[in-house]
């Protein structure tokens, strides 16, 4: 069990039988009264964020979360197999990995999160590599656009990319906003 005094930001605590991960903690205190700790959680499983204030007489537990490596291996009608480091496969349904799915590729290395014996969570890599499949034209001179495009990637996921991003350049990709980083030089 976790006490008021441990609980700081990037602790993970069980709320409701769920892992939570403290994102902000302010203490404040109220005159004649006592402090309480108001914290920020985010939910491990769906990354839902609520609002939580704790007393100092309050104690929470401490999840028990592991991060084990695996590797994609393919997608097929929602469901997603990754093998493990003893090439042993697994399979995950779409609601865990979630709309990073578009940018998983063959053999991509990704990280899951296991609480409680069970697989609750996929972790892709923040910037990935992927090849452009499909490009429309682009019109020099044709600024009544912001100067992107909608492209293809290998993956399947349309993405905007700037104007000179052409079909078969390889291009990074920001997995969490999912926009284009750069045009990577091969």
């Amino acid at each position: 069990m976790l006490s008021y005094s441990e609980l700081v930001r990037g602790k993970i605590i069980v709320v409701n039988d769920q892992p939570y991960e403290i994102t902000e903690a302010l203490s404040t205190f109220k005159g004649r009264g006592h402090s309480y700790l108001q914290m920020k959680l985010r939910n491990l499983i769906n990354g839902n964020v609520i609002s939580r204030s704790a007393q100092p007489r309050d104690s929470f537990e401490e999840a028990e979360v592991e991060e084990q490596e695996a590797k994609y291996v393919y997608g097929n009608k929602g469901k997603y197999v990754f093998s493990d480091k003893n090439n042993k496969r697994f399979e995950l349904d779409g609601e865990i990995v979630g709309d990073k799915a578009k940018f998983l590729k063959a053999n991509q290395e990704v990280t899951t999160i296991v609480f409680n014996d069970k697989i609750i969570n996929v972790i892709v890599p923040i910037k990935v590599q992927l090849k452009v499949t499909e490009v429309p034209p682009g019109v020099k001179g044709d600024r009544a656009q912001s100067g992107n495009k909608l492209v293809t990637l290998e993956t399947g996921a349309k993405i905007d990319a700037p104007l000179f991003v052409d079909e078969g350049d390889v291009i990074e990709i920001n997995t969490e906003s999912g926009l284009y980083v750069r045009r990577v030089n091969e």
